[in-house]
């Protein structure tokens, strides 16, 4: 069984950091935001560390908790070896869990956090999760520099970093189940064209929680997913109508609800960072939601396999949430 129920796993706080390009976006409600991508650091992957760190800091001073409050320090980045993350936990005395799902990360990192807090093995977690526009772009496909155009159909990397604390005592906002994935490949190789890279992978995660959980679509207010991209989000709800002869009526896809067009970020925004700034400093926020499904979508390549020629997989995992009365 992919799918799994909670009971008494609930969400407590969050807190985001916001980059250059995403506070002049469509979003607010940001409780922090840069005015350089160097953010007191001198490269770009520290920077990155030292969001997530501070991330961290105002979590713990938000809840008055101590280090020792929280059972779990879980999460991930898209840098190789999770490098933003496993620095930032440096700074803190709490048992880390390193994960990684690429743009899925997020909900990946819930899914391991709400599995312990349900099991009685913690009781508090925190989740956390980032990625950072210049650090990801010289990494997966070439540094600003260079000036190099993009086609339509790419995404941008958001640059920001969103924690989380999951916890046993119960608040109005409930984890109330989750489904890994299955790790999906289309034959495809464009690496800008990730939305229909992982557009499939995401609709076999819809479909496989929906006939887990008994659902239909329309029993969510909202389906939130990662960072398909404008073009991506299209492409997923063509294609389950087709494979799965059913239409997704209610989806709102993150990396499109970052940018606004005059940015002209091409086809939206991507990175692990996508849903959970979403989720939080949107969705969460409109009272019209109250169940909500976020699916992230991950693409699973490596720059050195592309340049070997493979094809790229890709995965999504869900997660729903239930604003309480």
């Amino acid at each position: 069984m992919s799918s799994v129920r909670f009971n008494k796993v609930y969400l407590d706080s969050h807190f985001v950091i916001g980059g250059p390009k995403e506070k002049n976006g469509k979003l607010d409600n940001f409780d922090l935001t840069m005015d350089d991508y160097y953010f007191h650091a001198k490269t770009f992957e520290k920077s990155e560390a030292n969001m997530q760190a501070l991330v961290i800091e105002n979590l713990l001073i938000n809840k008055k908790y101590k280090e020792s409050d929280i059972d779990f320090l879980i999460g991930g980045d898209l840098l190789n070896q999770i490098c933003a993350t496993s620095y930032s936990a440096r700074n803190f005395k709490i048992p880390f869990i390193g994960v990684y799902a690429a743009c899925a990360t997020f909900p990946l990192s819930i899914f391991h956090g709400a599995s312990l807090i349900e099991s009685d093995n913690a009781q508090n977690v925190i989740c956390i999760t980032s990625s950072h526009g210049l650090s990801a772009e010289r990494q997966y496909r070439y540094p600003v520099e260079y000036g190099n155009t993009k086609p339509n159909t790419a995404t941008c990397t958001a640059t920001g970093a969103v924690g989380v604390i999951l916890t046993k005592q119960k608040t109005k906002m409930q984890i109330k189940a989750a489904t890994i994935g299955k790790t999906i490949d289309m034959g495809i190789k464009d690496v800008n064209h990730m939305g229909a890279v992982m557009a499939p992978a995401c609709a076999d995660t819809i479909y496989t929680h929906l006939q887990n959980m008994k659902k239909r679509a329309t029993d969510y207010d909202v389906i939130l997913t990662g960072d398909l991209g404008k073009v991506g989000v299209n492409i997923l709800k063509e294609y389950y109508e087709k494979v799965y002869g059913s239409k997704l009526l209610n989806v709102i896809d993150a990396g499109s609800s970052i940018y606004l067009e005059s940015q002209n970020m091409y086809a939206g925004g991507s990175g692990p960072v996508c849903l959970p700034m979403v989720l939080v400093c949107k969705i969460l926020q409109n009272p019209r939601y109250h169940k909500i499904l976020i699916v992230g979508t991950g693409s699973l390549h490596t720059p050195v396999l592309i340049n070997q020629n493979e094809t790229i997989p890709s995965v999504a995992h869900a997660v729903e949430i239930e604003v309480l009365s």
